[in-house]
């Protein structure tokens, strides 16, 4: 498992993205053995993201194409697009070991052919 926070991160970020990076470290790590209390931290910065890139980042994208070919820069250089990626559940199953996947979203279902249905005889 690797180590958080990771070492390679951005450096030169402004100092008040830098203070919001290091409480957003802090309050994964306080929470870190408790995994619905890390799913709430991931809620709310996906909720962050998305309120962020529908009001204010459309907002503020470029309307010419000295803005525009300054952003495209921006991303080549320092990255691509901000995206929140979810886990696969598979992935969280992966974690369960013991977990029989196969049995585990079957329902006792009987087949169509069995299923009577009103008004019908076979």
């Amino acid at each position: 498992m690797a180590d958080y926070p990771p070492t390679d991160r951005t450096t030169n970020l402004p100092e008040d993205l830098d203070q919001i990076s290091q409480l957003i470290d802090q309050a994964a790590i306080k929470r870190k053995a408790a995994s619905t209390d890390l799913l709430a931290l991931l809620r709310l910065l996906e909720q962050h993201h998305r309120d962020i890139c529908e009001t204010l980042f459309y907002d503020a994208l470029p309307d010419n194409r000295q803005h525009l070919y300054a952003m495209l820069r921006d991303i080549e250089i320092n990255g691509g697009w901000p995206y929140i990626q979810r886990m696969k559940l598979q992935a969280l199953l992966a974690n369960l070991p013991d977990l029989d996947v196969d049995n585990l979203f079957t329902l006792p279902v009987a087949p169509l052919e069995d299923d009577d249905f009103l008004g019908e005889s076979k």
